[in-house]
Parts: structure tokens; C-alpha cells; sequence
């Protein structure tokens, strides 16, 4: 059953990639896979042998969307998300720094392409909700990284925004 409905997203997203304009802009944002936990005091944790896993099934849940560029912030963690993904697209990673300047030009400096981020889960929907210009999702539960946002703008129009997860 599970595997029937990530083949149905995949599907869903595939017709919002194939559906695009030269106007429309598409981007997914997700949070980095599982954590090494083991050293509490270390700040820039490897993934864990569950994040592996998951890394590499985010890559064959978008493995149908083709993404322009792939944005990360500069941590193992989410670095080693990203990885799959930048090798099924054979894109170079594009290391930000997560801020309200950067979240509130990116449209306008990705306009018209696909793009996947990779951030936190205080970052990522901070992101999302400063792409859809309202305050509407919350931070990630820590046990959560199976979050998957999708944010659609085409031209003038508000952008539309889903939330979906994969576990």
C-alpha cells in the first residue's frame, strides 16, 4: 500500500513538472534524513544508518522530477540528503546559509525552474511559509523526516503550497 501511494505522488509531481511554463516555478523543500545522535555535544552530525536509507528514498520518491538546481545548507547532514538526488540530476550541490533575505528573493532569482532544498526542521518551513507569504506551517517535530513541501507559483498568482509525508 505504501509503495502504491509514493508511485501515486510521483505521478502527481511528475504532472506538475511537465505542466510548467517558462513563468512557473516549482519547489520542493525537505528536511535532512535521520542524524547520528550517538555525541550529543557534535553540531554537524553524519546521517545515520536510517538516514542513509532514507537519502537514497527520497531520491527514488523524486526520482521523475527534473530538478535545475539543488540547495543545501552546509552541514553532513543535510549534504549527504541532497547526494542522492544530485547524482540521479547530475547537479553540484548550491550551499546557502538559511535567512529572510535569501528565502524572500529566491523566486525571483529561480524564476521559472525546478528546485529542491534541503534544510532544518526550523528552517525548512520558515522557508516554505516565507515562499507562500503567510505564517502556516509549523516547525518540524524532531522525529519527523519525512516532510516533504511543495511550493507552485506561475506569474503573478499566489502560489500554491501542499504538504505531503513520506514515511
Amino acid at each position: 500500500m505504501i509503495r502504491k501511494a509514493t508511485y501515486t505522488i510521483v505521478l502527481l509531481f511528475s504532472f506538475f513538472s511537465f505542466s510548467q511554463t517558462e513563468n512557473c516555478t516549482s519547489i520542493y523543500l525537505i528536511r535532512h534524513a535521520e542524524k547520528n545522535r550517538v555525541e550529543k555535544t557534535n553540531k554537524n552530525p553524519h546521517l545515520n544508518r536510517k538516514g542513509i536509507v532514507r537519502a537514497a528514498r527520497w531520491s527514488d520518491v523524486l526520482r521523475n522530477i527534473k530538478f535545475d538546481k539543488v540547495f543545501s545548507t552546509n552541514l553532513f547532514r543535510t549534504l549527504e540528503t541532497a547526494d542522492p538526488i544530485l547524482k540521479a540530476n547530475d547537479l553540484k550541490v548550491i550551499k546557502y546559509s538559511p535567512s529572510k533575505q535569501f528565502y524572500n528573493n529566491f523566486i525571483e532569482q529561480n524564476n521559472g525552474i525546478t528546485t529542491l532544498i534541503v534544510g532544518h526542521s526550523n528552517t525548512t518551513p520558515s522557508f516554505v511559509n516565507s515562499l507562500i507569504e503567510e505564517d502556516f506551517y509549523d516547525d518540524i517535530e524532531d522525529n519527523n523526516n519525512g516532510n516533504l513541501y511543495y511550493v507552485h507559483k506561475c506569474g503573478d498568482d499566489l502560489p500554491t503550497h501542499v504538504l505531503y509525508y513520506i514515511n
